[in-house]
């Protein structure tokens, strides 16, 4: 299979954004929307024919999906321990390609509509086009330190996004604190990979992840603590893909990056960078599994089962529907860690796998179509908040259709796209851990009641009164939806057991009737309960939220963890440790080297006369040391 051409589909919006950048005041705002929309066009275009190529006409051999790999060596170190830069080609990376390229074309048209007027217009795109080429290139890399690059360099392009609103106080604390968390958890993934070279010899993938390497086989050579090395060094790895995945307890930089624009809410928080976690685990998963018989992926599981319940039970309480589908995209992305915890690695046994690369993909339709429904709310109302909304269907009927569309997506019910992924899921987790099953469900339960509680709140409950009548969104803005609706309902349907798994062979896959049934009915029995406490302005949400009290207060504060950071950091780590070390380094280091300076100052003042420049002086000194030595030699020869 030929994939020289590949390279394009990174490089085309890399052009983009620096053409947009580096002419930003002279090109016209109408005309950088065209530029940035053309330049994702075509690398959509040529994702979906690198999809097609590879998937249904040659990437396939003897029953086996082959692995493509094009590179370089950038630097060497040893003669197997070097940085490759290149592109890899195999299910999850090819699969990848279609999601950053669908998701960030919709983000792009929808822009044009919702970022009009804007005074940053031209640079908004420009940051588009640089996010976009990173996430492209993240998917592609050959190797850990390739990824890392292209991962510092998402990390980068998110800053950006989120504090575009530089002149707005709270979206540039946003910025600071998504940028700062992730980056101790990017230390982790460092230190993981420095641990894998050290230990591997190797950063690259195809060798890392062969059954048959020595990097598999070898893994228990070195142990520390009763666990390897290399296990460690997933778990490290593990910690920086739970930093940007925004996994418990690394999660609170995701709702306050919300101060974002709402287009950019759906291009990180719904498809692309906060999926790069997921992608890492499942780019490292055989090393994952077979390494300590799968130590460092039952981390994975239970991560990610926990994050998934705690951010629905948040969700619940949320008051701020682009904070809602931001806790919803924790728990979402905690159920993916989930299916790849609980998943074997040949055959039917590696369904958890499949399950969690096809929930990434019909997540990424849904959610995405969420955020920028949500932004078409906002754009309408001009507020973040349900209790500035109500009756909204009747306004906006484009919107109401499509967004219910994808809350019965991400609720589970057939024959909508999420149904289908998230039964997988559920499967997974019933056939290794019952546990987690368990959570699971519930979760399923839970994400339908706050899906159809904003559903409801927005387009139904009560018939607000607005100042300025709302109108449906222009056609920018509906067409993205429209697709992405589209996508919800079809995604479902696609052979993923036939096409990404584990060991790239392919199984077929049949729903299980009695779990699909069960799950169904908890999805059904959530938005039930939504329908009685908000299709109509009530008041039981109020006395059900009062029943339960201080946990409700809790669940609404997010369970104080931004407190509980700011507790640590500037009371425990700024005050009693930073505070003292500075004082030490000031008081005593500095206070060191600055009294020899000013001693030998005042020691300089005191001899300088001893330096007149005047031949007298010298002439007696000599003489009188002369003499002082003469006096000296004769008193010891005497004696």
């Amino acid at each position: 299979m030929n994939i020289s051409y590949i390279i394009l589909i990174p490089l085309i919006p890399l052009a983009a954004f620096l053409l947009l950048g580096i002419f930003n005041k002279q090109i016209k705002p109408a005309v950088s929307g065209y530029i940035g929309v053309a330049g994702l066009s075509a690398s959509a275009i040529l994702s979906f024919y690198t999809a097609y190529q590879y998937f249904f006409v040659s990437g396939k051999v003897e029953g086996v999906y082959q692995t493509f790999v094009e590179k370089t060596v950038w630097l060497n170190f040893t003669e197997t321990l070097h940085i490759d830069m290149g592109i890899l080609i195999d299910p999850i990376s090819v699969m990848m390609l279609v999601v950053v390229s669908i998701v960030s074309l919709m983000v792009h048209i929808y822009s044009r509509g919702y970022m009009k007027g804007d005074d940053g217009y031209t640079k908004f795109f420009a940051f588009l086009g640089l996010f976009s080429f990173s996430m492209f290139g993240l998917v592609l890399a050959t190797n850990l330190f390739q990824i890392y690059i292209f991962w510092e360099l998402v990390g980068v392009s998110s800053y950006l996004l989120i504090g575009y609103y530089y002149t707005k106080p709270s979206a540039v604390s946003a910025a600071k604190k998504a940028f700062i968390v992730t980056r101790f958890a990017d230390l982790g993934f460092l230190v993981g990979i420095l641990i894998i070279g050290y230990y591997t010899g190797t950063y690259d993938f195809e060798t890392l992840n062969n059954p048959e390497g020595n990097a598999i086989l070898n893994w228990a050579s070195t142990s520390f603590m009763g666990l390897s090395a290399i296990t460690w060094a997933l778990i490290l790895i593990f910690i920086g893909g739970a930093g940007k995945s925004a996994m418990f307890p690394l999660h609170i930089w995701l709702p306050d990056a919300m101060e974002g624009p709402t287009p950019v809410s759906a291009l990180i928080h719904a498809a692309t960078m906060v999926v790069a976690g997921v992608y890492l685990v499942a780019r490292l998963f055989p090393m994952y599994y077979f390494v300590d018989d799968g130590f460092a992926l039952n981390i994975v599981a239970y991560v990610g089962g926990f994050s998934s319940l705690f951010a629905a039970i948040i969700a619940i309480t949320q008051t701020d529907i682009k904070r809602v589908l931001a806790f919803s995209t924790m728990s979402q992305l905690g159920y993916m860690m989930m299916a790849l915890g609980v998943s074997g690695y040949d055959g039917h046994e590696g369904v958890g796998y499949m399950a969690s690369m096809f929930h990434l993909f019909t997540h990424a339709m849904f959610k995405a179509l969420l955020f920028l429904g949500a932004g078409s709310v906002i754009h309408a109302v001009h507020s973040n908040y349900l209790k500035d909304m109500g009756g909204l269907r009747k306004y906006m009927p484009i919107t109401n259709i499509t967004f219910l569309i994808a809350a019965l997506a991400i609720s589970g019910v057939p024959p909508f796209a999420g149904f289908y992924s998230k039964d997988e899921i559920l499967v997974a987790a019933f056939q290794h851990n019952k546990l987690l099953y368990a959570v699971g469900l519930f979760v399923a339960g839970l994400t339908a009641f706050y899906m159809f509680r904003i559903y409801f709140g927005i387009f139904w409950g009560k018939d607000n009164k607005y100042e300025h009548i709302p109108h449906e969104s222009p056609l920018s803005m509906t067409f993205p939806l429209l697709v992405l609706a589209f996508l919800s309902i079809t995604a479902g349907f696609i052979p993923f057991s036939e096409l990404i798994t584990a060991d790239k062979a392919g199984f077929e896959a049949h729903l299980n009737y009695p779990l699909a049934i069960t799950a169904v009915s908890v999805g059904l029995i959530g938005i039930t309960l939504a329908w009685i406490f908000y299709k109509k302005e009530n008041d039981l949400a109020d006395k059900f939220a009062t029943s339960f009290g201080v946990f409700y207060k809790w669940t609404y504060d997010k369970f104080y963890f931004d407190e509980i950071y700011l507790f640590i950091t500037k009371k425990i780590i700024f005050n009693l440790i930073a505070a003292p070390i500075a004082k030490f380094d000031k008081k005593i280091v500095d206070g060191t080297m600055e009294g020899i300076g000013n001693k030998t100052v005042v020691i300089s003042k005191r001899i300088k006369g001893m330096q007149s420049g005047k031949v007298q002086d010298y002439a007696f000194s000599f003489i009188a040391g002369v003499v002082i030595l003469a006096i000296v030699f004769i008193y010891l020869w005497t004696n």
